[in-house]
């Protein structure tokens, strides 16, 4: 018998890397008609190997059962809703549940239904709401509550929206195809939005008890580098993407330590950071040069991390250069949450007096009664303003908000070392 938490941690970490290929190259196989259906089975597929693999052993190939095990599943369904005659499946390669599941070389099959199945999710019939909806929900896997806090929507305005953006996805694109070149690049940047959410969700889990996933942030990443591969996706944005996304995950290890508890950008040990990751990061920033284009967020939100990345330590960040960033930014595309991020840089440059009135100028603007990161930013200002009772106050009130546990206990033990 397998170790149950051995199972369910092999099972966790293939639903968010084979997930959404299980579902792309059903959907690719047998049309969006069924893709309820097809919902259904592969879920039940990944439930049926936390079952059958404790108590027998892991596959050489988890990959290819789970997608046998779907696809026999699916053939069964559409058998027993007479949605397809029985000779259609009569030579398909069904195994019975005793039988040995044979290896399948999946990877060029997979991967080109993948590269069909986010092209697809973003088709221009469909609104950017339904877009990414759908992206995130079948490619990513992700639950209702993880795409709820990565939209900053409530979970049953995101079911309504997944209800109804199925019935327009089964509807408009009946078969996944790759557009031809003008297709594919008017799509791009909205496929770049997708694969930048999927990596943030990731990066900083906003609910639950882990801190990162670096599965999604992987295959975040993944489907970056095969969208490459195509010359007709090859952009800036991409590159620039890429870019950030080697920043960040180069920092993977120094953001947690041995206990499993949260260490934050001051206090991270910077031998710990992958310096080939860097490496390739800053190879893609070279390459994502605009000439006579806009920057975008990505090139600035890299940038940024480039900054984070290399600097020896702390206090020897170019934060002069972080800030410049940030008010760029903000003038080109205006967000409240991006607003507050910029404080902790402001801070660095002019001191906590100043980022305190900064502070109160965005709450004449935004209300921010029901956001965490404003709480913990004004914390932090209040710690370096020596008000301790203030900072318990909206400590308190940025742990009663916070969804993720390793943050939450961050906070907690904050709380207690103020007197």
């Amino acid at each position: 018998m397998v170790e149950e938490n051995k199972v369910n941690h092999t099972v966790e970490h293939l639903f968010r890397s084979e997930y959404g290929k299980v579902v792309s190259i059903l959907t690719h196989k047998y049309g969006t008609a069924h893709l309820e259906q097809i919902e259904d089975v592969a879920q039940e597929a990944f439930i049926k190997a936390m079952q059958v693999w404790a108590y027998k052993s892991i596959p050489d190939n988890p990959t290819g059962w789970l997608y046998m095990v779907a696809n026999n599943s699916l053939l069964d369904h559409l058998r027993r809703d007479q949605k397809i005659a029985f000779q259609e499946t009569e030579n398909l390669n069904i195994l019975s549940e005793g039988e040995k599941i044979v290896d399948l070389v999946l990877d060029d099959t997979i991967t080109d239904s993948q590269l069909q199945m986010i092209f697809a999710c973003c088709h221009p019939s469909l609104s950017k709401e339904y877009q990414i909806v759908l992206s995130l929900k079948l490619i990513g896997g992700f639950s209702n509550k993880e795409l709820a806090d990565a939209l900053l929507k409530k979970e049953e305005a995101v079911a309504k929206s997944f209800t109804r953006a199925k019935k327009k996805f089964r509807d408009d694109v009946k078969m996944l195809k790759i557009p031809v070149e003008m297709g594919l690049q008017s799509r791009l940047f909205q496929v770049l939005q997708v694969i930048y959410l999927m990596f943030s969700e990731g990066y900083a889990v906003t609910s639950g008890s882990q801190m990162i996933k670096k599965d999604i942030c992987y295959e975040a990443l993944r489907l970056a580098l095969l969208l490459r591969e195509n010359k007709y996706c090859r952009h800036p944005n991409l590159e620039a993407l890429i870019a950030l996304m080697c920043f960040h995950a180069s920092r993977f290890d120094a953001r947690i330590d041995e206990k499993g508890e949260l260490v934050t950008l001051e206090h991270h040990d910077r031998t710990k950071y992958d310096q080939n990751l860097i490496r390739i990061g800053i190879g893609h920033l070279e390459n994502a040069g605009t000439k006579d284009r806009m920057p975008s967020n990505y090139h600035l939100e890299a940038a940024r991390s480039f900054y984070h990345s290399t600097a020896n330590d702390f206090a020897s960040t170019d934060w002069g250069n972080v800030l410049y960033l940030y008010d760029v930014q903000l003038k080109m595309h205006y967000s409240p949450i991006l607003a507050l991020n910029r404080l902790v840089a402001y801070k660095k440059v002019k001191g906590a007096v100043k980022t305190m009135e900064e502070l109160l100028v965005l709450e004449q603007k935004t209300d921010f009664k029901d956001t965490e990161l404003y709480y913990a930013v004004k914390a932090e200002i209040l710690s370096q303003l020596q008000q301790p009772e203030a900072q318990k106050e909206v400590l308190k009130k940025a742990i009663s908000l916070c969804g993720n546990m390793v943050v939450k206990k961050h906070y907690e033990k904050k709380l207690a070392l103020i007197k």
